[in-house]
């Protein structure tokens, strides 16, 4: 062969080197980019198509997102609106009917038998021209003076800016200590027979731990300036002129409870007023005897057979969904414990 041939045989003849200039067996054109259908190629078109799928994941999710948050917004604005909104009909738009406001469980500044609550609702309840008559149906226990006496108080004002306009109570299954205090405000008290009605009377309690502090070991260190800053604490043991001060007060409140009785209920009150005061409780049946109600009737009976207008509007306070929610994921339990330790506080019962 000769030299010519020898060089075209070198330089001329095709080259797979030339082609990909990997050898590794995959096919670049002369740009070196990847013919379809190479290792590359595919590597590149599976990247790409996973980067894809993940950002229409990603763009759903953010939907999905978005959706619960303003479904969120919705149900906040739902939670939260006014607890007397929606049940009371405007002037003119419900026609006539007997208002109907409800006093339940424990007369105190955080629960749903406020003063603030009811005297809301009953002055929604005065104010409507198209109600003839409000009633109070009312089954509590009792609880805070202060709070019985705001209603009490107000019931008076109510009374004397709608002279035409009766209020009338009505006990179910009881009405008790600071409830009655309310109910005394009334026109006129109705129950069941067996209702529970009356206990006029002040209590307050607490707990002493002195016995169970030395059998444990525990030493008392309180830091106080003023004589009284430790009163009745319940570490420390008695003081007697700390109780003797104590009683007083309960004595005061008591004092109160009882002219605030006799105010609303007047000479209709019977029998010997010393057992009528002692803190007793009676059955409808006695305290329809004793003068403590006037006669038995439901909420009911009371709008049909008294007022005469048996179409019922309620306007009593009703808890939010969230306060509702949170009562029954058992929140209240602490504050149930908390409530029960500071019963030292004065409380008609």
């Amino acid at each position: 062969m000769s030299e010519w041939d020898s060089d075209e045989a070198e330089w001329g003849a095709p080259s797979s080197r030339g082609r990909d200039g990997g050898g590794d067996g995959s096919v670049r054109d002369k740009g070196g980019a990847p013919d379809e259908g190479s290792k590359e190629w595919r590597l590149i078109e599976k990247t790409m198509l996973s980067m894809q799928a993940e950002q229409r994941r990603s763009r759903r999710w953010g939907i999905f997102f978005k959706s619960i948050g303003f479904l969120y917004l919705i149900s906040l604005l739902f939670l939260f609106q006014s607890p007397f909104s929606g049940n009371v009909p405007s002037p003119g738009a419900g026609g006539a009917h007997t208002a109907l406001v409800d006093v339940q469980g424990v007369i105190a500044s955080d629960q749903d038998a406020s003063a603030d609550n009811l005297v809301t609702a009953m002055e929604r309840a005065f104010g409507n021209e198209d109600s003839k008559a409000v009633i109070l149906r009312i089954n509590s226990p009792g609880g805070s003076p202060v709070q019985a006496d705001y209603v009490y108080q107000s019931i008076n004002r109510l009374q004397d800016e709608y002279p035409d306009k009766k209020l009338y109570a009505v006990v179910s299954d009881i009405g008790a200590s600071g409830a009655y205090y309310i109910a005394a405000a009334a026109d006129r008290i109705f129950a069941n027979p067996s209702s529970l009605v009356g206990s006029i009377g002040v209590r307050g309690g607490g707990f002493g731990f002195t016995g169970a502090m030395e059998k444990l070991g525990v030493e008392r260190r309180l830091y106080t300036a003023g004589e009284n800053k430790a009163f009745l604490d319940p570490f420390l043991p008695e003081d007697e002129q700390q109780v003797d001060f104590w009683e007083s007060v309960l004595a005061q409140t008591h004092d109160q409870f009882i002219e605030r009785v006799r105010d609303g209920r007047g000479d209709r009150l019977k029998e010997d007023k010393a057992e009528l005061f002692s803190g007793l409780i009676w059955t409808g049946e006695r305290a329809r005897e004793l003068g403590l109600i006037d006669g038995f009737g439901s909420a009911g009976q009371v709008a049909r057979e008294v007022v005469g207008e048996e179409n019922i509007v309620d306007y009593s306070f009703e808890p939010s969904p969230l306060q509702r929610l949170m009562r029954q994921l058992g929140t209240s339990v602490g504050e149930g414990v908390f409530n029960t330790l500071l019963e030292s506080s004065p409380r008609l019962r």
